[in-house]
């Protein structure tokens, strides 16, 4: 998941030997794969810090591969219940105050969610990166600090309508974990940061518990997504992201 998170998060896997050919589409699925998880239900907070104001909220997130997702905030109390439903190609909102369900238009997946740095589509994961992107390996070493890490750079497909002219994805070889995310848009300017990191297990599973997002225009501005509970190949079914469920919690 993103979902946060509906989440986010995969099995743990080794590292293939030094010499050992790097298949960059391989590890991008499975990273990939770690922020959705088979199926997932997660608690996460949510810290907005901008120039003018800051807020946080918790979220309960719901995936079921990467057709299904919930997101629904548990606090502020004044924003519960409101909520996010992604169930095949339909996304909606829901806004308990006046009980009102929007259905979300294509063109606005790349607005943000709830006044954050993440985009609706972050949140629900409507886009998957081994399908819309050409994925390319441009570094295999170590960083700064001696770490081996990966470096792939994901360029759109010419017919997948995407907002990013390019993504640079840092992972690290010991587990295949990602460490950070850049996103340039068509220009070739850095947009935004995505950083990874407090690695820990949740249902048996290693997976970063953080995610900070910085806009590169706001450097003193960012998003942070904490994960307090996280459980995997849970069961739920289809139907459960409907929008009954969307409108009163089940």
């Amino acid at each position: 998941m993103w979902l946060a998170l509906a989440g986010t998060i995969l099995q743990l896997a080794v590292a293939a030997p030094a010499r050992a050919q790097v298949d960059p589409i391989a590890i991008i699925d499975r990273v990939d794969r770690l922020q959705r998880g088979e199926s997932s239900r997660g608690v996460a907070t949510m810290e907005i810090v901008t120039e003018h104001w800051e807020r946080r909220m918790t979220m309960e997130i719901w995936s079921l591969g990467t057709d299904y997702s919930l997101v629904r905030l548990q606090a502020p109390r004044r924003e519960a219940g409101t909520a996010t439903l992604k169930a095949a190609e339909d996304i909606w909102n829901y806004l308990p105050k006046v009980d009102r369900t929007i259905k979300v238009p294509a063109s606005m997946m790349g607005g943000s969610w709830m006044g954050s740095h993440f985009t609706n589509d972050d949140l629900v994961k409507d886009s998957r990166l081994v399908e819309d992107y050409d994925i390319e390996l441009v570094f295999d070493g170590e960083d700064a600090d001696g770490v081996a890490v990966w470096d792939f750079r994901l360029t759109p497909k010419p017919e997948v309508p995407v907002v990013w002219g390019h993504i640079d994805y840092r992972i690290r070889q010991a587990d295949d974990m990602p460490v950070r995310a850049e996103f340039f848009d068509e220009d070739g300017e850095l947009a935004r940061t995505i950083e990874h990191g407090d690695y820990a297990e949740f249902s048996g599973r290693i997976v970063p518990r953080v995610m900070n997002m910085h806009p590169a225009d706001k450097p003193d501005e960012r998003t942070t997504i904490r994960y307090e509970e996280l459980e995997f190949d849970i069961d739920v079914d289809p139907s459960f992201f409907s929008l009954r469920t969307l409108q009163r919690g089940g």
